[in-house]
């Protein structure tokens, strides 16, 4: 029969136990959490999904952007009436699995558009490959007033390390609106943009529009599983160690 634990055998295992507890349930929180923010991640992806092919509603104007929240406007279909300007901004990018023909390396075509109501938005009227950058090589945007359809797309936000915009050869590699809108010279406006459906590519093909990807970062299922792997490895180490030191 083996002999029972000594007193000093349990109380060397005291702060441990107390340590391993505390962990354990901040371990367990933290996938608990994971879990949660997954399901509502699940309910954002799919309502973006459900907006996207919804009837196009306005696009929101100077009134509601001051409370304007993009997680619930993200890929709304949105309509607006206006001009466009003259003027036009070059987003390289690679279209590596595109809707229509075009695809590689090339760019997206951003326009200052005016609305009837007087304030301006960028429009992203879709993309065209390296050799039709130039706009003599494609059609302009159409003329007069005209209305609009396409999806809503918040800006970015360069990284620490992102290069400026070559504004010599018109080359932008992050979204960042309002640095577009001041280059552009435009004048109150939305703190989004909207991005074209396919519908409206025009004649010839350029530039591509509806090459917006519905995509969301989702690593949250993986976290869950890590932490709460963690807590595994945590009970499992504890019981080895708990183990031994007992018997010894």
């Amino acid at each position: 029969m083996a002999a029972a634990p000594s007193r000093s055998a349990l109380r060397s295992l005291l702060w441990p136990t107390l340590v391993t507890l505390i962990a354990l349930v901040i371990l367990i929180g933290l996938g608990n959490w994971q879990v949660r923010r997954l399901a509502w991640k699940e309910s954002l992806i799919a309502a973006a999904e459900s907006r996207s092919v919804a009837e196009a509603v306005p696009a929101p104007g100077p009134d509601a952007w001051p409370a304007l929240d993009m997680d619930d406007w993200i890929y709304q279909r949105v309509e607006a009436t206006g001009r466009y300007g003259d003027d036009e901004i070059h987003v390289f990018m690679a279209l590596p699995d595109p809707n229509g023909p075009l695809g590689g390396q090339g760019y997206l075509v951003f326009a200052p558009f005016t609305t009837t109501d007087g304030w301006t938005l960028l429009v992203d009227r879709g993309f065209v490959p390296l050799d039709r950058k130039d706009p003599e090589t494609r059609p302009g945007p159409p003329e007069g007033e005209v209305r609009i359809e396409g999806l809503m797309r918040p800006g970015e936000m360069p990284a620490f390390f992102s290069p400026d915009p070559d504004l010599d050869k018109n080359v932008w590699l992050v979204r960042e609106l309002g640095a577009m809108a001041e280059a552009l010279g435009m004048r109150r406006t939305a703190p989004y943009y909207v991005s074209l459906v396919a519908s409206e590519t025009p004649e010839g093909g350029v530039p591509q529009a509806g090459e917006t990807p519905l995509t969301f970062a989702n690593s949250h299922l993986q976290y869950a599983v890590t932490w709460y792997g963690l807590a595994v490895v945590l009970v499992f180490v504890y019981g080895t160690f708990a183990w031994r030191r007992l018997r010894d």
